[in-house]
């Protein structure tokens, strides 16, 4: 795949290119609360422009229905890159219409410009190809050169990140070819120990990692509201915990071959329970108490793994050359459970390996419990789209780049 460095070695002034990012940060009342994505595609924007590009930027936000929602509308994002840039960054009221082609008609060489949430039209995530060769068709209109650099959308076979490249020359941005020479040390040429920390709320979201895992990993740590299923199957009584029934028979099925593998699969000792889910807003002092993994009261949850749990994670971490979390340990939003996501984070701070935290909630968690993001070796901008790589799958929006 072609790089950003090679085609600003041809020369770009003067040429229109669309950037596709992913800019798709969590909002709260129109306010960004985490600007990681934004800052992480700031690299790939500033060189262009810098080179005399005019810049398109794009991106979706939510899931809009296929139609204008002022409530996933980009323009606080657009803001804020203006701000990160420290020049003005015009936006763009739709992403193809005639607000689309004035803000772009408008740039002079070095301008930016943001147009409209891509999923305000139904082409961009259209399953007919015909509907969203279209609207990839109209994406083209506004540009010379494509670049792509949304990596937490590559795993979709949306228009902007799939049938556009194909009607324009293309190149990787910086972010996407970080993020894939990240994946290629967690697949290809692996240091070890290769310990793997998988967190969240859904065991099923991560099953295909872990089949794949079970034949590369030397140790997996389960934790979160998944580690629930896990103690299920084990026989455990877990309360009125997250828990996944029909998933019981493929984690079984797992443990066997983690065991027959020798693979460590390693699961929380003891847990933080309450009677019911604590509030998330007002952050109110929740009632909690910690108990044995195997002794989870039939009447309560679980919402954290416990400080014997948190100790043991971090002696396992310890020696890893190579690690990769991904999801938390617990309910991190609220103070009363967010100490087994903070210890795993520390401890990865404190290995002397190779570690990645893998997108998501995972990297939101991070920034909010106040780690120093260069403490890490590299915060991926893509959850789903680091486990779907992990998978072995092939990723769209990656394909779309090869030549």
């Amino acid at each position: 795949m072609k790089t950003i460095d090679e085609l600003l070695a041809d020369g770009v002034s003067g040429k229109r290119v669309f950037v596709r990012a992913d800019l798709n940060v969590p909002l709260a009342d129109g306010t960004i609360t985490d600007d990681g994505r934004i800052r992480a595609v700031v690299p790939t924007i500033k060189a262009l422009a810098d080179a005399g590009a005019e810049v398109v930027v794009a991106s979706h936000l939510g899931r809009p229905k296929g139609a204008p929602d002022p409530a996933f509308s980009l323009l606080p994002v657009a803001e804020r890159l203006a701000e990160l840039l420290g020049t003005p960054v015009a936006f763009a009221e739709d992403t193809v219409g005639p607000a689309a082609h004035a803000a772009v008609d408008g740039l002079e060489p070095g301008q930016v410009a943001v147009v409209e949430n891509l999923r305000f039209n139904a082409g961009e995530t259209s399953k007919d190809d015909t509907e969203r060769g279209e609207f990839a068709d109209q994406l083209a209109a506004l540009a010379d050169v494509y670049v792509g650099d949304g990596f937490g959308a590559v795993h979709r076979k949306h228009a902007s990140v799939y049938d556009l490249p194909a009607r324009l020359p293309h190149y990787a941005g910086y972010l996407i070819a970080r993020e894939v020479g990240v994946l290629k040390k967690l697949t290809d040429a692996v240091e070890r120990p290769y310990v793997v920390v998988l967190g969240g709320a859904k065991v099923s979201d991560k099953l295909a990692v872990i089949d794949q895992l079970l034949g590369k990993a030397d140790r997996l740590l389960i934790g979160g509201g998944m580690a629930y299923t896990f103690l299920k199957a084990q026989g455990h009584e877990v309360g009125i915990s997250l828990l996944q029934e029909d998933q019981i028979p493929a984690v079984k099925e797992y443990m066997e071959r983690a065991e027959k593998n020798g693979v460590e699969l390693i699961l929380p000792v003891d847990v933080l329970v309450s009677p019911e889910f604590p509030d998330l807003k007002t952050k109110a002092p929740s009632q909690h108490t910690v108990v044995d993994a195997d002794k989870i009261p039939a009447d309560q949850e679980g919402l954290d793994i416990g400080p014997k749990t948190r100790e043991l994670y971090a002696s396992k971490l310890a020696d890893a050359k190579t690690v990769f979390w991904n999801g938390p340990m617990g309910v991190f939003e609220h103070p009363d459970y967010a100490e087994g996501t903070k210890a795993v984070a520390q401890a990865l701070v404190d290995s002397d390996g190779f570690t990645v935290v893998g997108g998501g909630d995972s990297a939101a968690a991070v920034r909010t419990l106040g780690f120093d993001e260069n403490a890490f070796g590299h915060i991926s901008t893509g959850g789903g789209a680091s486990l779907e790589y992990l998978e072995g799958k092939t990723l769209p929006g990656l394909a779309a780049l090869e030549d």
